[in-house]
């Protein structure tokens, strides 16, 4: 049984219970501003003040009431902002007739507050007019991207080939690229291994001495036996359709002819066995009123994200550089600063031009809305909105900024940062080091003899030797580490709270399984190195003057050969 909608109506309860707590105070202060907007003494400028506050207050009640499922309260609301909006547009032509009107709606909507107080909690869940919720609640949205989870450590792949020498040669290729490896000899040893142990994935050849089809015929045999098929990658000395045929009805994920493109074959594993879980968006919301921002903070977080609630708009700048939302949700009538002000000014920063804003307002006048569109806002969603159109227009448009940034900050080839995302966070990773008073190491990595490479075998090959790299560093350097693409073959990596020591030994086993790595094109092998310089930080050391360690360390390297670590220890 899903549970989930007595939860959430249990807490729409206690926001509504905390919001009608809060009436009597507000019921007053609107009197008040009733009294102010229509006493003669009132100055205009004042008067105009207090029709404005007048109409924000009523709106608020109309908004929230209509969110929470008080709908008689957002009725009597929604009569009153009618006429606070005509008194504030004409504020000099306001009349006791419109005073006596306005009037009659603040006494009916004291009778609704009055009622709303003195119900019994046990009456009014009965009562569907005063707590039925403007919306059906459903079972939680689903996210975008696999949810499971591979086994923890390195992904472990079978290989199973009657060719030794081959099978060996593949393991080792991919051990570079951070998979662990068991291999076989035929298809019986492999079927006991899995009984004993479950792979990640498996890769095997079809032909086998026992016959054309002993691979795929095994295949079969097991994922009949198993309640999950492993995923299965097949390879062969044969390029014709029936044996790839044979291989999709086995249940292959992939085929790949001999000899293997061992690129082609990580990528495909990483697809294969790489589910990661996505990163929650991030949504700050702006709202005056805290049951409201509450309730939609909890629809938001029940469909995976994280929130984070602003109730003043005056932290604004500072929650932006914080918390660094993938979108912002925010009313548009707010005391002192309108929602449509806020999001100019968020406009007005360079770090932020782009951010998504999405309205969420009980404003109904589709030329309010298309104004407060024109200055940039991804949306305008009326309260009370739907839970599921909340989720699907603010997870559309945070992802849409997920790609906008990753495209502005990363490398189309390889997919590391660029060069000026990486000296941006070595700007800020140095002052992080320097403040808390820990080393940070920065090294230059440059591949040997690219030129020759693109000239020799070609432009497309060489971008598969930075991918391979790229993949590598990737693999093998620390969660914390900082990769970064520099420009043409060469990289950058910034590795914080490390010696000199450990910096270099943690290039340089990269170095060495690069260096192990077969590229194969038109029928030849070849391998790559590449050579590093690492420079370590101090609090005299400027980010011009690290950055020109490293690199002094990477030509010293060039020169004494090449495919070696030369670090700057003055």
């Amino acid at each position: 049984m899903n549970d989930r909608p007595l939860i959430a109506r249990e807490k729409i309860a206690r926001l509504r219970a905390s919001f009608i707590a809060q009436l009597p105070e507000r019921l007053v202060n609107a009197r008040q501003l009733h009294e102010m907007l229509f006493n003669p003494a009132t100055p205009l400028a004042a008067a105009a003040t207090a029709a404005a506050d007048l109409h924000r207050l009523l709106h608020s009640l109309k908004g929230t009431g209509a969110t929470l499922g008080l709908r008689g309260l957002a009725e009597e609301a929604a009569r009153g902002e009618t006429i606070a909006i005509q008194i504030a547009e004409q504020i000099d032509l306001a009349t006791p007739a419109t005073a006596f009107e306005l009037m009659g709606c603040l006494e009916l909507l004291e009778q609704v507050i009055r009622e709303l107080i003195e119900t019994p909690a046990s009456t009014a869940a009965a009562n569907q007019e005063s707590s039925a919720p403007a919306f059906e609640l459903t079972d939680r949205p689903e996210t975008a991207g696999d949810q499971r989870t591979a086994p923890p450590g390195p992904r472990l792949v079978y290989l199973c080939d009657d060719d030794a020498v081959q099978v060996e040669h593949l393991a080792a290729q991919l051990q570079c690229f951070g998979y662990r490896t068991a291999t076989y000899g035929d298809p019986r040893a492999l079927r006991q291994a899995i009984q004993q142990q479950r792979p990640h994935a498996i890769v095997m050849d079809i032909i086998f001495p026992e016959g054309e089809s002993a691979g795929t015929d095994t295949m079969i045999a097991m994922n009949q036996e198993l309640t999950e098929r492993v995923p299965t990658v097949f390879m062969s000395a044969r390029y014709d359709f029936d044996a790839r045929l044979r291989a999709v009805q086995a249940g292959g994920s992939a085929y790949f002819p001999k000899p293997v493109d061992v690129m082609g074959l990580v990528a495909r594993l990483d697809a294969l066995t790489i589910q990661r879980e996505p990163e929650p968006y991030r949504i700050l919301i702006v709202d005056d009123e805290p049951e409201v921002a509450a309730f939609h903070a909890d629809i938001l977080q029940d469909a995976g994200m994280t929130t984070r609630i602003l109730e003043s708009h005056e932290s604004v700048l500072n929650e932006l550089d914080d918390f660094h939302p993938d979108l912002v949700l925010m009313d548009m009538y707010m005391p002192q600063c309108s929602g449509r002000d806020l999001a100019q000014l968020i406009r007005q920063m360079p770090n932020w031009v782009s951010l998504p804003i999405i309205f969420l307002s009980s404003e109904t006048d589709k030329a309010k809305q298309f104004s407060a569109m024109r200055i940039g806002a991804e949306g305008f969603l009326t309260k009370p909105v739907q839970p599921a159109e909340l989720v699907t227009a603010v997870s559309v448009r945070s992802e849409r900024m997920r790609d906008l940034r990753s495209l502005m900050v990363r490398d189309s080839l390889t997919g590391l940062f660029n060069h000026t995302t990486t000296t941006q966070m070595l700007a800020n990773a140095l002052a992080t080091a320097n403040r808390h008073n820990v080393p940070l190491g920065f090294a230059m990595i440059d591949v040997d003899r690219f030129k020759s490479v693109n000239d020799t075998y070609g432009h497309i090959m060489g971008d598969q030797v930075l991918v391979a790299l790229a993949r590598i560093l990737r693999e093998r350097l620390r969660n914390s580490d900082i990769i970064g693409r520099y420009g043409g073959e060469e990289f950058a990596v910034i590795m914080r709270d490390v010696t000199l020591e450990e910096a270099t030994r943690i290039v340089d086993n990269v170095r060495h399984d690069f260096s192990q790595v077969r590229f194969h094109n038109n029928g030849i092998d070849f391998h790559c190195t590449f050579s590093a310089g690492i420079s370590l930080s101090s609090r005299e050391k400027s980010l011009i003057f690290i950055r020109a360690e490293a690199d002094r360390a990477l030509y010293q390297a060039k020169n004494q050969g090449r495919n070696r670590v030369v670090t700057i220890t003055s």
